[in-house]
């Protein structure tokens, strides 16, 4: 309800989605760079996803305490730490634990 009555305060769906960035995809995953601004610094956090048979997507939220002052340097380091996580995890960050 108070999101209807002061939607700009609360934030949307639609305006969280805007600040994702384009996905990159590495080895079947796309990883989606979703900084969150700290301040005028940008926290390293985001998305990997991968397409399962059937048409489903898997998601994981990927966030580390990592703070850079721009957004582009932000995304760069998601994507560089996202492809370690993946290389180091795979589909094991999938499970539930």
């Amino acid at each position: 309800m108070l999101k209807k009555l002061f939607p700009g305060f609360f934030g949307s769906e639609e305006s969280a989605k805007s600040r994702e960035a384009e996905p990159v995809e590495y080895r079947g995953y796309l990883i989606s760079s979703d900084p969150q601004d700290t301040g005028g610094q940008y926290r390293v956090s985001g998305f990997i996803r991968k397409q399962v048979a059937g048409g489903e997507t898997l998601e994981h939220r990927f966030e580390r305490s990592d703070v850079v002052s721009g957004r582009e340097a932000c995304d760069e380091l998601m994507v560089r730490k996202a492809e370690r996580f993946i290389d180091d995890v795979g589909d094991d960050m999938f499970t539930p634990r």
